[in-house]
């Protein structure tokens, strides 16, 4: 069983993982991020150390925030572009970490990486469309298509996209610093917070604040069952802890939709069509060891 590497890399914190899998993780640790010198020195420490123990380091997988260039065929492939991540930009990701081990990389985003966990060992096992959708500081999605991680002219960016804002019943203007009112704007964790003046973890079950919070969410999920038509939509994120939001993002979704596919995984079964990740928040980490093994057999 090939050992393999995996980096989930966040805007707060780096991840590191050695293993094979669910049950084989054998080393782990968490990694401030600072300056990309910073993070990434100590990114090769960790993974030395596994190699060091005796481990035969065969690839590494990163799933990353962004934007990054996920296109294999670019020149800046690997590199963050225009991330609003201060110190980040524009800057060669994959290339070091390629250059200090000299093994298989493969590199994705953290949510395609997350949808990657979930399709070899949580809830999208078997199937070959489906969408993953993180809610949590912001908002994030990917997914397969056709057994195909989600990638164009660049990769999905499903938290930007535009949904009905009335300001009548909701005057927050948003806060995406790009769009203001996008989804990510209106409902992400920091949207939550700077409506409310209080964390979405410290709001009570019985908060208006749910209410509206499935509202928007339902409103892009609608957006992404009329353009992909995924056979399944995972919800992970801390945002989605809050396990009262389900029953009412599934009653919404069907209130929106007015019963324009007469499918029955909306219809009769939308808890199983709209439901929590399997892997619970290992799905990132356990999709970097994904976006390894893929990466070590198309090396092969």
């Amino acid at each position: 069983m090939a050992f393999l590497g995996g980096i989930e890399a966040g805007g707060t914190k780096f991840v590191c993982a050695g293993g094979t899998g669910p049950d084989d993780i054998r080393a782990l640790t968490r990694i401030p991020t600072t300056t990309p010198e910073e993070t990434l020195a100590q990114v090769f420490t960790f993974f030395r150390s596994q190699i060091a123990q005796g481990g035969n380091l065969d690839a590494i997988g990163i799933g990353s925030f962004g934007p990054v260039d996920v296109r294999e065929d670019s020149a800046t492939f690997g590199w963050f572009l225009d991330t609003p991540k201060p110190g980040w930009r524009q800057i060669d990701f994959v290339g070091p970490i390629s250059r200090e081990f000299s093994i298989p990389i493969g590199f994705d985003t953290d949510v395609n990486a997350a949808a990657l966990g979930e399709h070899q060992w949580g809830n999208a096992q078997g199937l070959d469309t489906f969408i993953y959708l993180t809610v949590g500081t912001g908002i994030g999605g990917g997914g397969l298509v056709g057994g195909q991680p989600i990638h164009g002219i660049l990769h999905p960016e499903m938290g930007h996209i535009l949904i009905p804002h009335d300001l009548s019943i909701d005057p927050f203007p948003g806060c995406c610093p790009f769009h203001k009112d996008c989804l990510e704007g209106l409902a992400s964790g920091v949207a939550i917070e700077q409506r409310w003046q209080q964390s979405a973890a410290s709001l009570p079950a019985e908060h208006p604040a749910w209410a509206l919070e499935a509202n928007y969410l339902a409103a892009g999920l609608v957006n992404f069952i009329l353009m992909l038509a995924p056979e399944r939509i995972i919800l992970g994120g801390g945002v989605m802890e809050q396990k009262q939001l389900f029953p009412m993002i599934h009653q919404q979704v069907q209130e929106k939709l007015n019963a324009y596919l007469n499918v029955s995984q909306i219809t009769n079964n939308i808890e199983t069509y709209i439901t929590a990740p399997n892997l619970g928040s290992k799905s990132g980490i356990l999709g970097a060891f994904a976006l390894a093994r893929r990466a070590l057999i198309e090396s092969r």
